[in-house]
């Protein structure tokens, strides 16, 4: 039987549908191996987001058809191409949409009997969870991420994943607790909900926005410590969910909320919610006052004159947001702002993004070393053979954010939840004792 192997790019959403892909696979009886050089078949899940990650993409395609492998080309970069990439790749074998994964074993089946092009991509996809599927986890560790929802409908001018994912879908509260409880019972111990949107969440299903009921059915789970929530929507931060965040001891006080811009001018140009910023986060920090936040920007969008990105500069400087990215404009065709005038120069874009990151960096620095000799709450990763444990503080998410070197007295094991004495710090990482 021909061996399988995959690999991964993109975000966290990405991640869960590849590990649903290998989950499918596995239940149908097929082998799957880490190591892609021992592989007959491929499969390369890819992101479409923004240029770089096409690019990326794009790499792996072609190592593995200069390997010699049979590849299968799923997410992001064959929704968005469509037909158009079957011409651009013709050795690809295959070709699966973002709502079309749980076709994976029937194209694998047809690739083994040696077929022509199998072509699985809906015009219009529309995403629905295989719950009948477990997951084949690629990274296993003390977190794991749960996709509480897909697709999008929300239209910001720079943003082409409501035509990659299709319109919102929700899944029910049980499965999603079902799938927390198989995760905590294999010693997970952090769970990371994560949609495009998860402040949206159960309205398709529930008529209403019902993140708050679903956290509420989470806190229950015995076996889990943290509940972290990524990717709100700003204007769906609305004070009964905030109190309830604050309210629930599992659910870790972070709040992650990419605000893209705080010009109106830019906010409207970006089809994004025109509201006072700071005043969303002081509500945030009284309403959940041991809060860490996260957001992110968008730097060198059109039209952006330097009167929009000193504002967002002054921003930046005094709100002393925890955690920042900053993400160059990237233009993506079929959306708004890909015909907006004037486009700002890379050059430009590079430059804002230097300059707003520096800024984030002496905040991140400052915040950091106002720890110092604090204790907190830290999930440990990974323990080493010098009695160094290296974690995340609760204010830290995994991948994105900064983590902490702990020199540990006691025996500690990944997944453990330990309180850390703060002995250090530099600009996103710390170092502690336990």
């Amino acid at each position: 039987m021909n061996k399988i192997a995959l690999i991964n790019h993109g975000c966290a959403k990405n991640l869960v549908d590849s590990e649903l892909m290998l989950g499918k696979l596995i239940q149908d009886g097929y082998q799957i191996t880490l190591d892609e050089t021992k592989a007959d078949i491929v499969i390369i899940n890819t992101c479409s987001f923004i240029h770089d990650a096409e690019r990326e993409s794009v790499k792996s395609i072609f190592n593995m058809i200069k390997g010699g492998k049979k590849i299968v080309i799923t997410g992001c970069l064959a929704q968005k191409y469509k037909k158009e990439l079957q011409s651009l790749i013709p050795e690809a074998a295959a070709f699966i949409g973002t709502s079309d994964i749980n076709k994976i074993s029937k194209v694998i089946k047809k690739i083994s009997n040696n077929k022509n092009i199998n072509y699985e991509v809906s015009d219009n996809p529309i995403y629905n969870y295989p719950e009948n599927v477990t997951r084949q986890q690629i990274t296993m560790g003390a977190s794991s991420y749960i996709k509480i929802a897909d697709g999008c409908d929300f239209n910001c001018g720079y943003c082409i994943i409501p035509q990659l994912r299709g319109s919102y879908k929700s899944r029910k509260i049980e499965n999603i607790v079902k799938e927390a409880k198989e995760l905590a019972k294999k010693g997970v111990n952090e769970i990371v909900l994560i949609a495009q949107d998860t402040t949206s969440y159960g309205k398709d299903i529930y008529g209403k926005p019902s993140l708050k009921e679903l956290l509420i059915e989470l806190n229950k789970i015995e076996d889990l410590s943290w509940i972290r929530i990524m990717y709100t929507y700003p204007s769906l931060l609305i004070e009964e969910l905030l109190e309830t965040i604050n309210k629930l001891d599992k659910v870790v006080k972070y709040i992650d909320v990419p605000l893209q811009h705080v010009s109106k001018n830019m906010l409207e140009l970006m089809n994004r919610p025109v509201m006072d910023n700071k005043k969303l986060i002081k509500k945030i920090r009284k309403l959940i006052p041991s809060v860490s936040i996260r957001t992110t920007f968008i730097a060198g969008y059109p039209n952006e004159t330097e009167e929009d990105f000193d504002e967002l500069c002054n921003f930046v400087q005094e709100m002393k947001i925890d955690k920042l990215g900053v993400f160059e404009f990237s233009r993506e065709k079929n959306t708004k702002a890909y015909n907006l005038k004037p486009q700002i120069s890379a050059k430009l874009k590079k430059e804002r993004k230097r300059k707003l990151m520096e800024i984030q960096q002496q905040v991140s620095k400052e915040i950091n070393e106002k720890l110092t000799g604090k204790k907190i709450e830290c999930i440990v990763e990974t323990v080493n053979d010098t009695n160094i444990a290296i974690g995340r503080t609760y204010k830290d998410a995994p991948e994105v954010d900064g983590i902490i070197y702990v020199k540990t007295e006691a025996p500690v094991n990944p997944g453990d939840i330990i309180t850390v004495k703060i002995t250090g710090a530099k600009e996103y990482d710390l170092f502690g004792s336990f």
